[in-house]
């Protein structure tokens, strides 16, 4: 059951607010806002504390690429199992079980550096349960955003999700240096887990939304895997945003894994400049998520997602040529605001789309698909580089995502046909 109230009536400023951001006018979402913003911002600060830990243990760029390729993994080998048990269980009962497993690894993680016995071998164990537990908590969370909100707010409560991750990706990571400074890594995780308790009191809150295991026959979950695979590859939609995810997954977002690479060769930066790039990033996908929030209902979709893709694609391209860096700062905002558009809008179309019987399952393959295969594209850019340069790497992705973004736009008529005949076959 959603919650609608809305705020009390107030100032003029208030009801402005509202209809930008009709995610706010339920209660559970706005009891839901606060904790997360917390917990993310805590999640940020364990992620540049671990990579700071492992550069200290070993002094090995191979190292840290490790330990993230053993938080990453298990979301592309298990967040299909994932998707079958968020369909099965009450999100919310699921989401409070994984909150609290992340906190307790992240007190583990800060007990073991404050002793002095933290090893390589501790890290990646660790961080490997870490995606074990993400491998069952993205596709849970994105499933219950539908349960806090009516669906016509859906791209609004999604857009305020990822402002959520974009935007504690700006300030995450300036209060980890500040506290690694202060008292060292293990403090900024033990910080972390105390960020935890802010979500889970959030849930513990919301008490009218899913309260309530998912409907639906229980079968053998391999055959529940192949019927969300099959939905999803025979849903005109569903398999349109799925291949183009993977296309962004791979030639888009590794410009990320390259910009330590720009940062000090192209404008000889030191870390802190880095930072400055990352941020600028950020703030730019924060007024993206903020876009569609405010235009998702009266702005087509495909403007957001192909328009965003484009200006990504174009503003990236001419990052790589710019060597004047108050442009580049320019270029890369617009890069941020671009593509986090593009892919919070293919979400929420994805949510507003997909059969309640089947969201777990489909949001377990999206995620899989856009986070499992963000290491092919690290190796895609990363080989690339080494054989002509970061700059001509980063383009040949960028010319990859244009003709992708392109085709997209002619497409589109298509699929809004196909998905037509199928609704009708469906109802039929």
């Amino acid at each position: 059951m959603q919650d609608s109230s809305a705020p009390h009536p107030g100032s003029r400023i208030s009801k402005k607010l509202l209809e930008a951001f009709p995610a706010f006018g339920s209660l559970n979402f706005r009891r839901y806002f606060p904790g997360q913003v917390v917990s993310m911002v805590g999640t940020w600060m364990q992620m540049v504390a671990q990579g700071w830990l492992v550069l200290e243990l070993t002094d090995s760029a191979f190292d840290v690429g490790l330990v993230a390729a053993a938080s990453t993994l298990p979301t592309l080998f298990l967040s299909l199992l994932g998707g079958v048990v968020v369909d099965r269980y009450p999100r919310r009962t699921i989401l409070l079980w994984t909150q609290t497993a992340a906190m307790m690894l992240a007190f583990i993680l800060g007990i073991f550096v404050l002793t002095g016995t933290v090893t390589m071998p501790v890290i990646l164990i660790l961080s490997f349960l870490l995606g074990c537990v993400n491998a069952l908590n993205v596709p849970a969370l994105q499933a219950f955003l539908s349960e806090m909100v009516e669906r016509e707010h859906l791209s609004s409560a999604i857009a305020m999700n990822s402002a959520i991750y974009n935007g504690s990706r700006v300030i995450g990571p300036a209060i980890a240096g500040f506290i690694i400074a202060a008292a060292g890594t293990g403090a900024a995780f033990i910080a972390n887990g105390f960020s935890f308790l802010a979500v889970i009191v959030s849930l513990l809150l919301i008490r009218s939304a899913g309260m309530l295991a998912p409907e639906g026959e229980r079968v053998h979950p391999i055959e529940a895997i192949r019927e969300g695979l099959r939905y999803s590859l025979n849903h005109p939609i569903i398999r349109t945003i799925v291949i183009f995810i993977a296309i962004i997954s791979i030639f888009a977002w590794s410009y990320v894994t390259m910009l330590p690479v720009i940062a000090k060769r192209s404008f000889q930066m030191d870390a802190t400049g880095l930072g400055y790039l990352y941020g600028v990033s950020g703030l730019g996908s924060v007024l993206g998520t903020i876009f569609v929030s405010m235009y998702s209902r009266t702005i087509d979709r495909m403007v957001f997602i192909s328009g965003g893709t484009i200006l990504f694609s174009l503003s990236l391209a001419a990052f790589t040529w710019t060597s004047w860096l108050p442009l580049a700062y320019f270029f890369l905002f617009l890069c941020g605001l671009g593509l986090v558009a593009a892919v919070a809008t293919m979400s929420a179309t994805l949510q507003g789309t997909v059969d309640d019987r089947y969201r777990g399952r489909v949001m377990s393959l999206y995620m899989m698909v856009f986070m499992g295969f963000m290491p092919i594209g690290n190796l895609e850019v990363g080989w690339l580089s080494e054989q002509f340069g970061t700059g001509p790497a980063i383009r040949i992705g960028c010319l990859v995502t244009l003709i992708a973004a392109i085709a997209i736009i002619f497409y589109s008529p298509r699929v809004r046909a196909d998905y037509d005949r199928y609704r009708k076959a469906e109802s039929g």
